[in-house]
């Protein structure tokens, strides 16, 4: 980010104590001086959950790129550039009408304490109040029912994506309190598609879906996804391959596909969303890196932003089919994670585990309590450069994934020289 956002963001986090207060009345008065753009938008995709929600949102863009559409998209958190958070009709906001918004949206809020989150929101759907489009996927920060996205009446559908335990302090310490937040963005008479469920989650969707007259539309009833396509009431779709690896991008691609078919705009076509599964990208899912921290081959370098117990099953169901070289694991993780979940299903498919803590990587949890999660199997590295160059030195050629933090991740792609676009 320049100096010009970067400044004005600094000053943001002045106005309120905490960086995360779930509540929507802060940010509606702020709307309302700025004259409600929530309610000039095109139509929106609401999308929740706990994993799979930035894979779910990029398949919703591309299909409708595909089909020759221009895609508002809200996502978070941002890996490299703040500006990933926010695409204007396809592309990264620009860095001259960012700073304008956010200079534009400070002064309407003159001072009065609000999140730094509830002000980009502000400044997003200002934004895309102003650019024409045809489409606005709006992913959820935190939660659903409270979280500052909640504030579009009525979308044209919802999605809620993998259901697990994350961020417990503030959503509950249950499944069934956590899916009860997430299920806080179905609105009357919208549906709603969701993939596959822990049945506790699936339970409290079932529940606020009735109370709320909105269909669900879920995996395994109403639509079902494999290795052929996709298939609901409507019909089945060929699907070729995914552009997003993994087996659980199926369930992601599938969730996307339930809730467009669901909405049904004219311009939805059994070929563009062949078109879009496969076009679909988003960093740091799996994502192979080829700059500067590549090793030469037969080495190959991968990274995932995973980092709970949910992308633990998750990515060792993709890792599975990885085992015909050795796998090296390079793991940091943020503080109040739990580490030991995330790394339980993955320590069968390592030959070796590496815990870092890259400097500057936000909240970075410390070496020594990843080391102890993994039971001792993790030894040091600090960081991942070190980690990358004793893993050459002492280890047979493989395959090195870096996951469990989006932070890191960010901090990855940096040195990788490889920038989200």
């Amino acid at each position: 980010m320049s100096g010009r956002s970067e400044a004005i963001i600094a000053r943001l986090h002045a106005l309120h104590p905490v960086l995360i207060d779930l509540s929507l009345g802060r940010l509606e008065a702020l709307l309302a001086r700025l004259g409600h753009p929530e309610r000039a938008l095109p139509p929106v995709v609401h999308v929740a959950g706990t994993n799979g929600k930035g894979s779910t949102c990029a398949t919703l863009r591309a299909i409708a790129e595909a089909a020759g559409r221009r895609v508002h998209v809200y996502s978070s958190p941002h890996l490299v550039r703040f500006h990933e958070r926010i695409r204007l009709a396809g592309t990264l906001v620009p860095e001259d009408a960012l700073a304008a918004a956010l200079e534009e949206v400070e002064a309407v809020n003159a001072g009065a304490a609000i999140t730094v989150f509830e002000v980009t929101t502000a400044v997003a759907l200002l934004l895309f109040a102003r650019t024409p489009a045809d489409l606005l996927v709006l992913e959820v920060g935190l939660g659903g029912r409270f979280d500052a996205t909640n504030v579009v009446a009525r979308p044209a559908a919802t999605a809620i994506t993998s259901i697990s335990m994350d961020h417990m302090e503030f959503l509950g310490d249950t499944l069934a309190k956590i899916a009860f937040e997430k299920a806080g963005i179905i609105k009357p008479g919208v549906p709603c598609a969701t993939g596959a469920q822990h049945p506790q989650a699936l339970a409290v969707l079932r529940e606020v879906a009735a109370a709320q007259g909105a269909p669900l539309l879920a995996r395994g009833e109403a639509w079902q996804v494999d290795g052929a396509g996709f298939r609901d009431a409507r019909g089945a779709v060929a699907l070729p391959a995914y552009g997003l690896p993994g087996p659980h991008q199926r369930d992601n691609a599938g969730i996307a596909i339930a809730a467009l078919r669901a909405w049904n705009p004219p311009w939805l076509t059994d070929a563009a969303i062949a078109a879009g599964v496969a076009a679909a990208r988003w960093p740091a899912r799996l994502q192979r890196l080829r700059g500067h921290l590549a090793p030469p081959a037969p080495w190959e370098l991968w990274l995932d932003g995973g980092h709970n117990e949910g992308a633990g099953l998750a990515l060792a169901e993709a890792l599975a089919g990885w085992r015909d070289a050795p796998l090296h694991l390079v793991v940091g993780m943020k503080k109040g994670k739990t580490a030991a979940g995330f790394l339980r299903p993955l320590l069968p498919l390592a030959a070796s585990v590496t815990a870092v803590r890259e400097p500057g990587q936000h909240l970075a949890m410390e070496v020594e309590d990843i080391v102890a999660a993994s039971g001792g199997r993790a030894r040091p590295g600090p960081d991942v450069a070190s980690a990358l160059a004793r893993l050459r030195q002492e280890e047979a050629p493989g395959r090195i994934l870096v996951c469990g933090s989006l932070y890191l991740a960010g901090e990855v792609l940096k040195a990788d020289g490889t920038w989200p676009e």
